[in-house]
């Protein structure tokens, strides 16, 4: 389960979330969705969590981007 403040490792990245990096999940907008912030001012999209993992689904803007994915990160301390 995914929870707010929990911290999440890109996968598979695009303009906005690059791979490798960590990014912490913020506040649930309700039971499917919940943001991640890009680290770029006060911006975010919003993410999910399913049988597919945990991703952006960015499919459905007009220039095609490819969707963010996300591994969440276990019981380990990061500055």
């Amino acid at each position: 389960m995914i929870q707010t403040g929990d911290k999440l490792v890109c996968t598979s990245g695009n303009a906005f979330y690059s791979v490798g990096k960590v990014y912490t999940v913020g506040e649930y907008v309700n039971d499917k969705f919940f943001e991640i912030p890009t680290g770029c001012n006060d911006e975010h999209w919003y993410a999910t969590i399913d049988s597919s993992g945990i991703y952006i689904r960015f499919e459905t803007m007009e220039r095609k981007m490819a969707n963010a994915y996300f591994d969440k990160l276990n019981n380990q301390i990061y500055a």
